[in-house]
């Protein structure tokens, strides 16, 4: 599948030419007009698209352009799958007929008062998820968020965010969708993004963004993670076999039975969640982390998320985890099995509850003004992040500097670090505190006259 666009060579009284298409599906080829018009110097051939910032003769933007041909690009791409699902034959007409019926004339003439908010919420989405690389999760997140506006205003204008309109969706957020403070601050801060482009772009006009700001109570959110302690008993337990019943005892001391199950999945998760707490490295990273990356015990790798390059020297037990998998040819050129972030998580609650991490840890967070703290035994809240975290904790309170656990991590500010400072410094208090539970009647040193000099 091909769908090409270029100018024709003609161009009108206002120095407009038709921006002319050609679309390939299995062999048919269709050549039409995509309905547009734009003058030549504004045209870039190379990316086959009006350059940033044109406009035509008529008014139409660079953006509602692009838009229209990317929407015309991703429909034939989608149209091609399902004839191929459903082994359709194609020809020119077939094409042709597709395309009228779902780019007409009227239909494909988008001018820039009939886009609205939600038109441009798409456009930004693909220009700077582009732009910027953004991850699939990330993309999910703004799909999510887009569902939450336009469940709160379906005809939603950026007039609309108004103060007045912006508290409404905040309040909306928290009542009518159950958000916790936390996530309605990410949610504003999405759409604060998305207002900040819409005005640099000459969408937006209502500047009443800049100057509001959510009144909402937070809680800093506890970092969870694996002391030394909890992680040898992680990274040594022998998994047992699927089916066997293993006694327990939860927090309160109250036994239970427990049945193992899928053993195979958990000694997985066990080995990347170990292998991300001796290294720092993110799950994405681990799980597409090749052999080619490792020379000299050093991995060298480009991270997924940030796009830094950054290089981790190898203590001995990462060594000994990807020792296990060297010889596995299943994974060709991986150095760690696959695993699902979700299943992972599943897995490693399932495991760590198999080894006793069971204390309970209380999460405190606002709704509106309204605090809860609710309880749980700290096997329920460890995931894939963890070991990562498991890492930066444990490695801060063994005493090797912040600026050099940074430089495994990838962390460019102290500002990011400060969470795990704030954890190793109360717990250095704690331990400090165990100076004080030594007997009191100890032999003193003395000094001063009965100091016996040499």
């Amino acid at each position: 599948m091909a769908v090409n666009f270029y100018l024709d060579k003609r161009t009108d009284k206002k120095g407009d030419a038709p921006i002319r298409m050609s679309i390939t599906v299995r062999g048919a080829r269709f050549l039409s007009s995509a309905g547009y018009k734009v003058a030549p110097a504004k045209w870039d051939a190379v990316k086959q698209q009006v350059r940033r910032g044109c406009s035509n003769a008529s008014g139409i933007t660079w953006a509602a352009i692009n838009s229209a041909l990317a929407r015309i690009a991703e429909h034939f791409a989608q149209f091609e799958s399902d004839c191929i699902v459903a082994n359709r034959k194609v020809d020119a007409d077939a094409l042709r007929e597709e395309f009228i019926k779902n780019f007409g004339r009227v239909r494909a003439k988008i001018s820039i008062k009939a886009m609205g908010l939600y038109d441009y919420f798409d456009l930004f989405t693909r220009e700077v998820g582009e732009s910027n690389n953004w991850t699939r999760a990330t993309r999910q997140k703004m799909a999510a968020f887009k569902h939450h506006l336009e469940a709160f205003r379906p005809g939603l204008s950026f007039a609309n965010l108004t103060e007045r309109g912006m508290s409404e969706f905040i309040a909306f957020l928290r009542d009518k969708r159950g958000l916790r403070n936390t996530s309605i601050l990410n949610q504003w801060g999405f759409l604060k993004a998305f207002l900040r482009w819409a005005t640099a772009h000459g969408y937006n006009s209502n500047l009443a963004f800049q100057t509001f700001t959510p009144k909402l109570k937070t809680i800093p959110k506890k970092v969870i993670f694996l002391d030394w302690e909890e992680l040898m008993r992680v990274f040594n337990y022998e998994i047992p076999s699927n089916g066997t019943e293993v006694m327990l005892t939860d927090a309160n001391g109250h036994e239970y039975k427990k049945r193992v199950q899928a053993a195979e999945g958990m000694a997985i998760s066990r080995d990347i969640f170990c292998f991300c707490s001796f290294t720092s490295l993110r799950f994405s990273d681990a799980i597409n982390l090749k052999r080619s990356d490792i020379y000299d015990n050093t991995i060298t790798i480009t991270t997924i998320k940030t796009a830094d390059t950054i290089s981790i020297e190898l203590n001995k037990y990462a060594q000994a985890i990807l020792a296990k998998y060297a010889g596995n040819s299943k994974l060709g050129e991986y150095a760690l099995p696959h695993i699902t972030n979700q299943r992972m998580n599943i897995y490693l609650k399932n495991l760590c509850e198999l080894c006793g991490i069971n204390q309970p840890v209380t999460m405190a967070f606002y709704k509106g003004s309204q605090r809860y703290d609710v309880t749980s035994p700290k096997y329920e809240l460890i995931g894939t992040h963890a070991g990562r975290r498991t890492f930066i904790c444990n490695a801060l309170m063994l005493g090797i500097p912040a600026e050099i656990v940074m430089k495994w991590t990838g962390h460019s500010d102290y500002k990011a670090m400060k969470p795990y400072i704030d954890v190793t410094n109360a717990a250095k208090a704690v331990e400090m505190n165990k100076f004080n539970a030594l007997p009191s009647a100890m032999e003193r040193p003395t000094f001063g006259k009965n100091r016996q000099d040499p």
